[in-house]
Parts: C-alpha cells; sequence; structure tokens
C-alpha cells in the first residue's frame, strides 16, 4: 500500500519529469524545425543532436536532483525490472513524461507557426516535399524495413542503459560528480550521430509518442499512426527492449567482475542508486525524509 506522504512525493517527482520533458522537447524539436524549415539543404544535422544533448541538461538541472530526470519511460521501465523504482511511481512517471513531451511539441509548432505556413503554404501535410509531421516525431529512412528500425531502436537505447549505469555505478571512479551532467550531453550526441541514419535515434518512447499525440490534431489521428506502414509502435516497444537488455546486461557484467575479478574497489551491485530514493515515512510523521540523488537522464 502506498502511503500518502509517498504518494505526494511521487506526484512532485513527476511534475519535475514532466516539467524537465517539455524542456528537452522544447529545444531538440524546435532545432529540428528550424533546420527543416530553414530551406538550408546543406547545413549539418550536427545542431539537432547538440540541441537534444544541451536539451538533456537544461533537465538534468531541473529534475535530476529531484526525480533523477529519467526523461523517458523506457529508462523508468527498465530500473523498474530492477526494483529501483516502484511500480505506481513508474507509472506517475511514464505519463508526466508523456504530458510534458505533448506540451514541448506543442510549444515548437506555435513557435514556428509563420514558418509553417511559408514553408506549406499553410496545407499541412505528412510526407513529401511539404512534409512536416518529421519535425514532431520520427519516421524510416527510406529503404529501411520495420525489423531494421527495431533493431535499430533496441541497440541505440541499450547503448544508453549500459552507459548510464555505468556512469552512476558506485565502482566507478573515473568521473567527479559535477562532471557527469556533461557525460550525458556526451552519450547523447553520440547516439543521435551514430544511429540516427536508419529511423531518427528516438531512443526515447515520449519523445516519439508524446509529440505524435500532439501532431494527430494537427495531421489527423488515423494518419499519424498509420504512415509508414504503422511504424508508430516501433520508436516505443523498441527503446522499452533495448532499455531493458542494457540494464541486465551491465547488472550481469558488474555482479561477473565483483565476484571474479577480486577487485576491492568494486562495489556490490545492489548499492547501485539510480533514483532518488524515498524513505520510510511514518503517518503520524510530519516531515517528509528524502534522499535525492543525481541519477540518470531520459532520453
Amino acid at each position: 500500500m502506498v502511503k500518502v506522504k509517498e504518494l505526494e512525493q511521487y506526484m512532485a517527482q513527476g511534475l519535475a519529469e514532466c516539467f524537465a520533458t517539455f524542456m528537452l522537447i522544447l529545444i531538440g524539436e524546435g532545432a529540428i524545425a528550424q533546420y527543416k524549415l530553414s530551406h538550408q539543404a546543406n547545413h549539418s544535422t550536427i545542431t539537432i543532436n547538440l540541441s537534444f544533448g544541451i536539451g538533456v541538461y537544461t533537465a538534468l538541472m531541473i529534475a535530476g536532483p529531484i526525480s533523477g530526470a529519467h526523461l523517458n519511460p523506457a529508462v523508468s521501465i527498465s530500473l523498474l525490472t530492477v526494483r529501483k523504482l516502484k511500480p505506481v511511481q513508474c507509472v506517475i512517471y511514464i505519463i508526466s513524461q508523456l504530458i510534458g513531451a505533448f506540451f514541448g511539441a506543442l510549444v515548437v509548432y506555435y513557435l514556428y507557426f509563420g514558418l509553417f505556413n511559408k514553408f506549406d503554404g499553410g496545407e499541412r501535410e505528412m510526407l513529401g516535399t511539404n512534409g512536416t509531421a518529421d519535425i514532431f516525431f520520427t519516421m524510416p529512412a527510406d529503404g529501411v524495413e520495420h525489423w531494421n528500425s527495431f533493431f535499430d531502436q533496441v541497440v541505440g537505447t541499450a547503448v544508453l542503459m549500459i552507459f548510464i549505469m555505468a556512469l552512476i555505478s558506485n565502482s566507478n571512479f573515473m568521473i567527479s560528480e559535477v562532471a557527469k551532467p556533461f557525460a550525458f550531453v556526451l552519450i547523447i550526441v553520440g547516439i543521435t550521430s551514430a544511429f540516427a541514419g536508419n529511423a531518427g535515434a528516438a531512443i526515447n518512447p515520449a519523445r516519439d509518442f508524446g509529440p505524435r499525440l500532439f501532431a494527430a490534431f494537427i495531421y489527423g489521428w488515423e494518419n499519424v499512426f498509420s504512415v509508414n506502414r504503422c511504424f508508430f509502435w516501433i520508436p516505443i516497444i523498441g527503446p522499452i527492449v533495448g532499455a531493458i537488455i542494457g540494464v541486465w546486461l551491465y547488472v550481469g557484467y558488474e555482479a561477473f567482475i565483483k565476484r571474479y575479478g577480486h577487485f576491492s574497489t568494486i562495489a556490490k551491485t545492489g548499492s547501485i542508486e539510480i533514483h532518488p530514493k524515498i524513505k520510510s515515512i511514518d503517518d503520524d510523521d510530519h516531515q517528509a525524509m528524502i534522499s535525492h540523488e543525481l541519477t540518470t537522464i531520459r532520453s
């Protein structure tokens, strides 16, 4: 049974996740909109990759000390599988992330409303020369099959979670706490630079599904879910599968090293803390005892 004060804390953390995910989408998809609508065919997509990295950094500053700044349902679900998150807490995180992503896309749309009209003459199209839907959600590249896109999402998100688990491990003395947010920027830029060719490197169900829900009001509900042979489920299920694989690969790796490596500096796998942990709270206690630890993102 979830206590009232724990539920209140989860709601506060959910608000932090919502606000932080909103900022991530606002900055990241704002960069996509500027790239798409500027008609500059020769400029590099590195600005988009950097913007998503900076969006993650901004989100960490907002929600890191409060919720851990997961920003990503795949991250939250994978941590639930290793009992680092409670079920009710996980559900609140996911709903909050989707809401934040939805409103982030909404603000991007109206921020660039004039340029949208200039680009397509006021007639919104999903695909083709004047198509703008790819500003809000990912699509497969020409010739890329669904199985290939799914595998792409699994691999990209697994890489993300392996990095996160390594970064926040108690046995990792290679980086200071101050430098960790910058490391998250680098991994996001690296993943989006390395794995965006097949399907846009969503690696985050909220980043794709939240804006897709908003786009349904612009392009039509049936269209956004049927486009590209119902591609919408791939950037949802693929990252979740990949994140779970990544978490358990690292847990198994660290357990093996601890068992056979005989290194005195290796901490117990069970000692890893990857979200703000709520201590036991009595009903009569009027002060919430909460220990916050900056841990993971989103993405």
